[in-house]
């Protein structure tokens, strides 16, 4: 069965195809397009119409523009529309009404796509699941998630971000969940909000999607919960809390032990117990709230749990890894928490508790100790508070255990100069050049963490680290 037709795409758009044509998928860039997609012509960065020809070439099934790009055939498949960006709206709209699945929206300051992915995990095993992809979560990422639905999805899961005011309660209109999940509320996009209230507000208009037969769910843990209760509560929708704090799903006991991580939990009276292939608290905390999600959604619970300890979270994001250090003596590894995807207060903080927690291993290494270490960059749009925030993370309550702390960025300056003299690392301004000297850095039995905000390139410390590695030796019992 075709994703769109021509002729039910120009009765979702308003638009005009120029021929018949069917597409399998939706696309707006032509290195991941797939044959058959539908091509958006996007305007951002550069002209999407100026690679409508290279979408054609590549197999482009057809192609969304408002305008026909010079040099175009006249028998082009393409569909006509007045605004680009407000004919995939349109057809997002249309991918979402024509569906009869049950839709969960998510948000949060942090770990959204985490969840996001939790709950694909959970859900897959219970029906037809349909997902973002990767952090497709803004103004086009939603209106594309949707407009690439299959008609007979089973079960939707959509996360939805913002950067400024105004900018949720749109998209949760779009999406038209019947279960909405807040993560957490945190100091997140502060250049664009005066405090974390008014964050928590834009949050809270995830709930403006709903019916008011719809489930808001959020964590009760917050400064801010009380903002999000009034919210759900004004629109008169069933409020669903999670947390330490909350009455029915309740997060008892959390225990990380190597990579993994035990959650102790009350689920409305009956005692739970699940399963995370990755370390951290912040992890079992999101966990319960995508429970809950999915047992807003009438799936099952019992199945969802147990397909929760299957998930693991994307290089990036969290994920840790051991590196091999030599072919041949199998215990010079080091541990490697790849976290440099982002980074604010929280979600830097949660992942300092991940690194404390974690197991250096002595003895193997030329320095003798295994350390704890951490290479962290700038967190950035914090606002007003930026410099103090950052040398606040001096005195987090991780810091105790972690031996040393690498810091990049004009930010991260603030946290060097407060941290103690034993525990200052290297201060430098790029990713770039504190790569160049991690063989200096690291040794057998540490424990690293590498996290930062995306336009710090963490990354290419992660990078650094994985290059002083070699394969897994194989077990002689593997074949050859």
């Amino acid at each position: 069965m075709s994703l769109w037709t021509s002729d039910a795409a120009a009765q979702a758009t308003n638009g005009r195809a120029t021929c018949d044509w069917v597409c399998d998928g939706v696309s707006i860039d032509t290195r991941t397009l797939q044959p058959g997609d539908l091509f958006v012509a996007l305007t951002a960065a550069r002209d999407g119409h100026e690679f409508v020809a290279q979408a054609l070439e590549n197999g482009a099934g057809a192609a969304l523009v408002s305008r026909v790009p010079d040099g175009m055939p006249a028998d082009a498949p393409l569909l006509i529309v007045d605004d680009v960006l407000a004919g995939l709206e349109a057809l997002g709209q249309a991918g979402r009404a024509r569906t009869d699945a049950r839709v969960v929206a998510v948000t949060g300051s942090v770990g959204k796509t985490s969840t996001k992915e939790m709950l694909r995990a959970m859900l897959s095993g219970q029906g037809r699941t349909h997902a973002s992809v990767a952090s497709y979560n803004n103004h086009w990422g939603v209106p594309l998630t949707l407009a690439r639905m299959p008609a007979d999805t089973e079960f939707a899961v959509i996360e939805i971000g913002m950067n400024h005011p105004g900018e949720i309660s749109p998209l949760a209109q779009i999406a038209r969940p019947h279960v909405a999940l807040i993560t957490t509320v945190a100091a997140v996009h502060l250049e664009a909000f005066e405090n974390v209230e008014g964050i928590a507000r834009e949050k809270a208009a995830l709930f403006d999607g709903m019916d008011r037969d719809g489930v808001a769910i959020f964590n009760a843990d917050l400064d801010t919960t009380d903002i999000l209760r009034s919210r759900a509560d004004k629109l008169g929708m069933q409020a669903i809390e999670f947390g330490r704090a909350a009455s029915e799903w309740v997060l008892r006991d959390v225990r990380l032990s190597g990579d993994t991580t035990v959650a102790q939990a009350r689920a409305q009276g009956t005692q739970l117990v699940f399963k995370i292939q990755s370390a951290g608290a912040h992890f079992a905390m999101n966990a319960l709230g995508a429970l809950a999600a999915v047992d807003a959604l009438g799936a099952d619970l019992a199945m969802a749990t147990s397909d929760l300890g299957r998930w693991a979270p994307y290089s990036g994001r969290g994920v840790r890894e051991t590196i091999w250090l030599d072919p041949v003596e199998t215990d010079r590894t080091l541990d490697l928490i790849d976290d440099a995807y982002n980074a604010n207060p929280t979600s830097l903080g949660a992942a300092l508790d991940v690194l404390a927690a974690a197991q250096p291993v002595d003895g193997v290494g030329r320095i003798g100790k295994g350390r704890r270490i951490a290479f962290v960059g700038d967190m950035k749009e914090l606002g007003p508070q930026e410099n103090a925030m950052h040398a606040a993370l001096a005195t987090h309550t991780a810091m105790q255990a972690i031996d040393v702390v690498h810091c990049v960025g004009p930010l991260m300056q603030h946290l060097h100069n407060a941290l103690p003299t034993d525990k200052r690392g290297l201060w430098v301004e790029t990713s770039t050049e504190l790569a160049g000297q991690v063989h200096n850095l690291v040794d057998a039995g540490d424990c690293l963490l590498a996290k930062g905000s995306l336009s710090m390139g963490l990354a290419k410390v992660v990078d650094a680290v994985r290059k002083l590695g070699h394969p897994a030796p194989q077990s002689k019992n593997e074949d050859a």
